[in-house]
């Protein structure tokens, strides 16, 4: 169990690196991996079990303790990113799939490596934790409402359709893995230290899946789409750095606040793509290489604000 638990630890570390390779496999061979393409939503219901087996009761605590910062983390989430992603498609006149695409993985909640990402960074992790899992569980009833009133110009959208798929891909699965922790608690504490390998497997065949099925648009406008998610992911981390600072969070709070806006659940975003939008494959797209770009950007910005932290710990110590 120890070697699976630093085989874990170490394909968590390189994620990035893993997305890259499948997507690039994907892409010189897509035949591949296009069987997975139907199999997208039970992959993300597999990463929503194990966030669920992981949530206990300390982790909402954050909510009584710092209502204000946890307020502002799931609020900033459901309008910075959405209201970014509407403004970049109208400023570079997206085609209206990309920009479909590009407003579905703003509209979605916080993903699970910001508390990772919070955590490198020594920002407040219990903060981070308590604003993705809120605003996952309000996803089922945001991100239907957020993408429709953003996206309909675009596409016709059924946000109770969106609503149920939500439900299915997130809400369930983490209540049965709550539940199961409840049941089998000590052997679900023995097994998270795995978790994050699964994750990470499913995550990769998801976005895998995705570029498998698109590889013409992807030809046709990767770089567009890039570039795109590259401000998105960037200004959504700025964005909600200033949103904290503005309501006198501290430095701790402001980091986490600005890792949970910058990072989304894009493997929700892929999924919704999948089941909604299967007639045009690059709506999934920026969901997928927004998945590769924020655990980049992620650790870089945590890398930087660790540096800048533990310099200042090294001035405060010599002073």
């Amino acid at each position: 169990m120890q070697a699976l638990i630093r085989l874990s630890q170490f394909v968590g570390k390189t994620f990035a690196l893993w997305v890259l390779l499948f997507a690039s496999m994907a892409f010189v061979a897509p035949e591949t991996f296009k069987v997975i393409g139907p199999y997208v939503p039970w992959l993300l219901g597999i990463v929503m079990l194990g966030m669920g087996m992981t949530l206990t009761v300390a982790d909402f605590s954050e909510i009584i303790k710092h209502p204000k910062a946890v307020v502002l983390g799931v609020v900033a989430q459901f309008v910075i990113m959405p209201l970014l992603a509407f403004g970049l498609s109208m400023l570079f006149s997206l085609p209206p799939a990309i920009a479909v695409g590009v407003i579905l993985v703003g509209s979605c909640p916080g993903g699970t490596a910001s508390n990772v990402m919070t955590y490198l960074a020594k920002g407040n992790v219990a903060l981070s934790v308590a604003c993705t899992s809120v605003s996952t569980l309000l996803a089922p009833l945001l991100t239907p409402i957020v993408f429709y009133l953003l996206a309909s110009q675009w596409i016709d959208i059924s946000p109770s359709a969106m609503f149920v798929s939500v439900l299915k891909m997130v809400l369930l699965p983490i209540a049965l893995g709550v539940i199961l922790r409840m049941i089998f608690k000590t052997s679900i504490m023995k097994a998270t230290g795995v978790l994050p390998l699964v994750s990470v497997i499913a995550i990769v065949l998801i976005v895998a899946a995705v570029v498998s099925g698109s590889k013409q648009s992807i030809i046709e406008s990767g770089l567009l789409i890039f570039g795109v998610v590259i401000l998105h992911n960037g200004l959504g981390y700025l964005l909600g750095f200033w949103a904290a600072k503005f309501l006198k969070l501290d430095d701790s709070d402001a980091k986490a606040v600005s890792i949970e806006v910058g990072m989304q659940n894009s493997g929700l975003g892929v999924a919704l793509a999948k089941t909604h939008f299967a007639l045009d494959p690059v709506t999934a797209v920026p969901s997928a290489i927004f998945s590769f770009w924020h655990n980049i950007s992620g650790p870089l910005l945590a890398t930087y604000w660790s540096s800048k932290a533990r310099k200042s710990e090294k001035i405060d110590r010599e002073s």
